[in-house]
């Protein structure tokens, strides 16, 4: 099941971690963590609990479930290099990400519904699964039949201020995202450490 952003959780975090507009203001308002404490001193958190907080946090940024989440882990694990650059890696690979990244999506959650709506393709073929990894050289585009939306014809009107990685190609114009490379872990500042992710797994 899919962990749902709640605001007591993005207090508690201290960061938007859905990117919507209506945590950003609750974030604003309260800039502090949830309970009748939370303006106070913050009790010290042992490493176990700084590495679970890491994790739960980068679940629910990038909206998987535990399962999902674990096996991203093993997938990293068994890879080739660093465990943690190869879990960002993965989780900035799926392709509900990818379109968030490119700017076709305010948030995540929203471009997971565009996809699970089967708004796109993925090298010509009909793509609807928002955890697909995508590869250099993918094409993601819109699908013909969906192109004169209202969503599409505002977006094209009205782009989002997105800050575009260098492994993104994105042409709105053609309603169209280019791989160009691999995400990295350099140019990609994640809110939360994948090596204490690693440590937690790896206890």
């Amino acid at each position: 099941m899919r962990p749902k952003i709640t605001a007591k959780q993005v207090r508690r975090e201290g960061i938007n971690l859905s990117g919507t507009d209506k945590m950003e203001r609750i974030l604003a308002k309260k800039p502090y963590p949830p309970g009748e404490h939370g303006q106070g001193r913050r009790r010290r958190m042992t490493d176990y609990g700084i590495q679970l907080r890491e994790k739960q946090r980068a679940k629910l940024i990038f909206g998987v479930s535990e399962r999902q989440f674990r096996n991203y882990f093993e997938s990293a694990k068994k890879a080739k290099g660093d465990t943690a650059a190869r879990l960002v890696n993965l989780l900035e690979s799926r392709l509900d990400n990818a379109i968030y990244r490119a700017g076709f999506a305010k948030t995540r959650a929203a471009a997971r519904q565009l996809v699970s709506h089967a708004n796109f393709e993925q090298n010509g073929k009909k793509a609807n699964i928002p955890s697909m990894q995508i590869k250099p050289g993918d094409i993601i585009s819109v699908r013909e039949s969906k192109s004169s939306n209202k969503y599409w014809q505002d977006l094209r009107a009205n782009p989002l201020n997105t800050q575009i990685p260098s492994w993104l190609a994105a042409d709105l114009k053609s309603l169209s995202i280019k791989i160009t490379s691999e995400p990295t872990i350099e140019e990609l500042k994640q809110p939360f450490d994948p090596r204490l992710i690693v440590e937690f797994y790896s206890r």
